[in-house]
């Protein structure tokens, strides 16, 4: 007579196997599993077993069998299966990655896995399993621009050197300006969220006007200074520089790292400069806005409080970003720029090199 091997459990193993059995994010196959070595270290039958978790005797006795040999490797994990190699799809394969990487279809813009089927008399399945194994995905895009500045590798180094050497006796500061943040409401009010439901917001919304939103972040410290105004000229964008001026010590210089919008290059922002000797501006190469470290920060605050919060004025709007400044410096950190110079060239060359082989073929 047949006697089913014993199980015997460590209270590690017991806590997984019991969160596994409960898991409802868990494979249903790992949970049965849970639940089969579970109740056979409780001491059950095979059958008893097989008719508690609604399956039959023998397939209790094999994941109990291989819990007793391997332990929770055994269960969670299965073994390779036998069966013959898919030889049409190997014989297929290339041509799929070829058609996939190097055409497209008359009538769109890219392949989908129903189109490259038909087109090449293979299964929808069998295509999708060819992009899998080779990591395509023809329906997702990525953008990218190469900075054509003439000066870009010495505005690279300039900026990426503050931000891994700063100068001493100086403060760095990353400043910009968002601007058309818009004041938006909704026109139903949104369903709170609860399990089983994410919360719910409309499609639609009543628009009560735009503010922009100028910002610096210090860089040693992560304190940050921040105001709204209607507008972005060079008016207010002298009128932020002054509050920098006001809002920091008096005896350090002020490293300013801004992009190549034209507000601040106008002639009346150079004539401010340099009646203020303090203040030394380092501009990021054309197209390069992301060196900036505070275009960060403002995806942040759009993240968290701009993009899912509902304002019935300019004034909400204003007031919700001013409370986010301040809880921001309560508790302020920054940013740690890694990137090398080095590494970004090294990126930037490859880039092009592809670019100019496109062009020439």
């Amino acid at each position: 007579m047949r006697v089913a091997c014993q199980i015997m459990l460590i209270e590690k193993d017991r806590r997984i196997l019991e969160r596994w059995s409960r898991g409802r994010s868990t494979p249903a196959r790992l949970v049965m599993r849970a639940k089969i070595t579970l109740k056979a270290a409780a001491g059950m039958k095979n059958k008893d077993i097989a008719a508690e978790v609604g399956t039959d005797r023998l397939t209790v006795a094999r994941w109990r069998k291989r819990f007793a040999q391997r332990g929770l490797a055994g269960i969670e994990k299965d073994e390779p299966r036998g069966g013959r190699k898919p030889t049409r799809r190997n014989k297929v394969a290339r041509l799929i990655v070829e058609r996939t990487t190097q055409t497209v279809p008359t009538n769109a813009t890219h392949w989908s896995v129903r189109t490259l089927a038909n087109e090449l008399n293979v299964s929808p399945s069998m295509a999708h399993r060819v992009w899998k194994a080779n990591g395509l995905k023809p329906h997702l895009t990525r953008t990218f621009k190469v900075s054509n500045d003439p000066h870009f590798v010495e505005k690279l180094v300039d900026i990426v050197g503050l931000y891994l050497n700063p100068p001493e006796h100086a403060l760095v500061l990353s400043v910009d300006e968002k601007s058309q943040i818009q004041a938006l409401d909704r026109t139903q009010p949104s369903l709170p969220i609860f399990p089983g439901r994410c919360g719910t917001m409309t499609h639609d919304y009543k628009r009560n006007g735009t503010t922009t939103l100028f910002a610096a972040i210090e860089l040693a410290e992560g304190r940050l200074i921040g105001t709204c105004m209607l507008r972005h000229r060079h008016q207010e964008w002298i009128e932020f520089l002054k509050q920098i001026d006001k809002e920091t010590p008096a005896e350090p210089d002020l490293q300013l790292i801004v992009d190549n919008y034209a507000t601040h290059m106008h002639p009346k922002v150079k004539s401010w400069l340099k009646r203020h000797r303090r203040f030394h501006m380092h501009f990021t190469p054309t197209a390069r806005s992301w060196l900036n470290l505070i275009e960060r920060w403002f995806r942040e605050i759009t993240d968290k409080r701009i993009c899912r919060g509902t304002f019935n004025s300019v004034e909400a709007l204003v007031k919700a970003i001013e409370s986010y400044i301040a809880e921001h410096n309560e508790n302020p950190k920054s940013f740690v720029w890694t990137a090398k110079a080095e590494k970004i060239l090294a990126k930037v060359r490859r880039a092009k090199a592809v670019l100019d082989k496109i062009s020439s073929e």
